[in-house]
């Protein structure tokens, strides 16, 4: 998966933030709107979001004379793929994973446990966390609160 600058960044976060999986998409106009203070000429903004495109990055849809885009992927999807091209820059994958469990939070610990319970079918008495119903979206656990974790931290 291609690395993203900081500009690209800029345009994937407005992308993500503000365009529901169920949207036609934003326009240019819009994102540049969106990016406020940076002061961004509207053909800088074009520009990018058509390389994104030709990346794979982003879908764009012609709504008459212009262009609506949406994200090709969702955030955590495109993390997840770094994730994964991280582990193939060389080396053993076991000790990356292995030294990457060591060091997550225990929240960490249970979401990836239950992700994996998950993907082995693990439901019932035995599960733990939400593995039925599993997305990409991260909530705590079952009976935490967002500031019980960050009172671990």
């Amino acid at each position: 998966m291609t690395r993203l600058g900081d500009l690209e960044r800029a345009v994937m976060d407005v992308l993500w933030d503000v365009v529901p999986g169920t949207s036609d998409g934003v326009t240019v106009r819009e994102v540049a709107d969106a990016l406020d203070g940076r002061e961004l000429a509207y053909t800088t903004v074009m520009t990018v979001l058509d390389r994104l495109a030709g990346k794979g990055m982003v879908q764009r849809e012609r709504e008459g004379r212009a262009w609506r885009y949406r994200p090709a992927a969702s955030r955590e999807a495109h993390i997840a793929q770094l994730m994964l091209d991280a582990l193939d820059l060389g080396g053993s994958r076991d000790a990356a994973l292995v030294r990457f469990a060591r060091s997550v939070t225990g929240t960490e610990a249970e979401v990836l446990r239950a992700a994996l319970g998950s993907e082995a079918g693990l439901t019932g008495p035995g599960a733990t966390g939400s593995e039925a119903g599993l997305t990409d979206r991260v909530d705590p656990p079952a009976g935490r609160r967002p500031a019980d974790e960050t009172a671990e931290r």
